[in-house]
């Protein structure tokens, strides 16, 4: 009778959990159900695009499965779709305009120079661009800067303030728990090490990001200067005003906007600017319903294929943690470019590149991958935000680059990091012994500081990373190694002084990269298609594990702002020993 009332328990407890899994089976194949239904959007006449820009941006959107059992409200916007929604609004005679609705979007100015210039280029069809702010950020007013109407609720404000670059700097949490960095690098300007040594900004660093502030700062001032027909000269005074305190009126005196308006009464505002009588409704497009707005071209018969690349994300080795779809696996990109290579109808790559770097070992190995598909076909390299270190590493290579203006890039240098955590074990009250059986079985132990044999080892090792680094550029670029030498030293610098020195051909965004391609295939008539294949809902539900998942969120709900630091470091468990990559956290506001 016991053992018939164990087995019973037991089986009623599998029951309940089996239960349980399969009622969270159930739901997750639901959702995916109701995500993976594409209905064509049929676009009335008379309609409005609205670019709603709350959240974050990324080179493309990934659907998290996860996301959608457990309400995560931070959406993710694709780069790719933004500019291929406004495209296809500029071309739908529907279509009347863009109303921007700007809240605040987590991304660098690279990207928003793109956007920007996608939505200069649809006012050329002689649609309208109206923009809206309760508060506008100094990023989406730059944005929002660029549309006929820039408008602005009367209690609102407009972020207008130049530009800051805070670095943080961990020498002294370190030193709390007694933990030492032993830094080996090459370049001056290299200061991807500064945090983890220092406390301040190195005169060298200061200078480089002194450098690339203003410039990125100065390149947004002018463009602004040009929409809003304000000197420039006026614009830093008003930067140094601070007028997002003051008055919304004031923003209007300024001609920063153009007219105070509440958010409840935009919709009449824009019924009125297109001609709708007051009683018709107004037909909204999301970024959604663009998304699955048909392509208004004829159907390609050439069989030409230009083939888009997406590498976005910290260079690795192997697939670690996937964010969104983004991470440089060497293993994956390797595959990924060797089939282009072999397929046919592929005529061009156009390789969009936004990476800070990482391993430099998986940058070399991409870097040949680029290489043998050069020998078959052209490569045009597509820089997003950053293109620097790894990032460079990987681009140098190609027939031709196009970078933004404020894209970050160069940075070409190489680092190593070694913990010595001798004072911790000591404070942990840990102590250890050793037999070697030769003078450096246990180089690389984390437990003593390194001696001078083993530190010269791992700097003429560095030494020579940075040596293939600069012949990599040098051969690419077709210069010197010694001209790269004086250009790299670690420094970064952005895509309107990179051209200046020789590092990219032109500025420009994706479509730039996607005609230049075209030139070089020597083709009329093609497709573009992207790559890698995004994961479908069911595959990204296998793939991505929950508790991961849950333990993540968790960490970005307590810590909030701090959790970009906490990963920072979490993020050097994973990282090679030799990096080439720009500071772990480089970010202005």
């Amino acid at each position: 009778m016991k053992d018939f009332l164990k087995f019973t328990f037991a089986t009623v407890v599998g029951i309940v959990l089996s239960s349980i899994v399969m009622f969270f089976i159930s739901i997750m194949i639901f959702v995916g159900i109701l995500s993976g239904t594409e209905t064509e959007t049929i676009v009335k006449k008379n309609s409005v695009m609205m670019l709603e820009l709350n959240g974050t941006l990324s080179e493309r959107s990934q659907e998290n499965p996860w996301d959608k059992l457990f309400g995560n409200d931070n959406t993710v916007y694709g780069q790719n779709d933004i500019l291929a929604s406004i495209k296809k609004a500029k071309e739908h005679e529907d279509i009347k305009g863009i109303y921007i609705q700007a809240s605040s979007l987590g991304t660098s100015f690279a990207s928003l120079q793109e956007i920007r210039t996608a939505l200069a280029d649809f006012k050329e069809s002689g649609k309208f661009v109206y923009a809206y702010g309760d508060v506008y950020t100094q990023g989406l007013y730059y944005l929002s800067s660029v549309a006929d109407k820039v408008m602005l609720n009367p209690k609102g404000m407009v972020e207008w303030k130049g530009l800051a670059a805070s670095p943080v700097f961990f020498k002294g949490l370190l030193e709390k728990i007694g933990v030492e960095m032993q830094i080996f690098k090459v370049g001056a300007y290299k200061s991807a090490v500064e945090p983890f040594i220092s406390t301040e900004m190195s005169p060298e660093n200061r200078e480089q990001v002194t450098e690339y502030a203003t410039s990125i700062w100065n390149s947004l001032v002018g463009e602004v200067s040009v929409s809003r027909d304000i000197s420039v000269e006026r614009l830093n005074e008003l930067a140094d005003q601070m007028l997002m305190y003051s008055p919304a009126e004031k923003s209007v005196e300024a001609g920063l906007v153009d007219t105070l308006i509440y958010h409840n009464d935009i919709r009449d505002y824009i019924k009125s600017q297109i001609g709708l009588e007051e009683d018709k409704s107004l037909a909204i497009l999301d970024l959604e319903d663009m998304i699955n707005v048909k392509k208004n071209v004829p159907k390609d018969k050439s069989g030409n294929i230009i083939a888009v690349y997406y590498a976005y994300g910290d260079i690795t080795t192997t697939a670690v943690s996937m964010n969104n779809g983004e991470g440089i696996a060497s293993e994956k990109v390797i595959k990924d470019l060797r089939k282009l290579q072999k397929d046919e109808d592929v005529k061009a790559v156009v390789f969009r590149v936004n990476s800070g770097g990482g391993s430099a070992f998986a940058s070399e190995q991409i870097w040949y991958a680029v290489e043998e598909l050069k020998k078959e076909k052209p490569v045009i390299v597509s820089m997003g935000d950053y293109a620097a270190s790894g990032g460079y590493y990987i681009s140098c290579g190609a027939d031709w680059i196009v970078a933004e203006p404020a894209t970050l890039t160069g940075s070409i240098g190489i680092f190593g990091i070694m913990p010595n955590a001798q004072e911790l074990t000591h404070k942990l009250g840990l102590n250890f012994d050793v037999v070697k059986t030769n003078k450096f079985s246990d180089f690389g132990a984390i437990r003593r500081p390194m001696n001078n044999d083993e530190k010269a080892l791992l700097q003429a090792y560095v030494n020579e990373g940075y040596d293939l680094f600069i012949t990599r550029c040098a051969e690419g670029r077709n210069m010197t190694k010694e001209a790269i030498d004086k250009i790299g030293q670690g420094r970064v610098w952005t895509g309107s002084k990179a051209l200046e020195l020789g590092l990219v051909d032109e500025l420009g965004g994706i479509d730039r990269a996607l005609e230049v391609a075209v030139e070089k295939a020597a083709i009329e008539a093609y497709t573009v298609l992207s790559y890698p294949e995004k994961e479908s809902f069911f595959t990204s539900l296998l793939n991505d594990k929950p508790a991961n998942y849950i333990k993540t969120k968790l960490l970005k709900d307590n810590l909030g702002s701090y959790y970009k630091e906490f990963n920072l470091l979490k993020s050097l468990e994973d990282a090679d020993c030799l990096q080439a990559r720009v500071p772990f956290s480089l970010s202005m506001e």
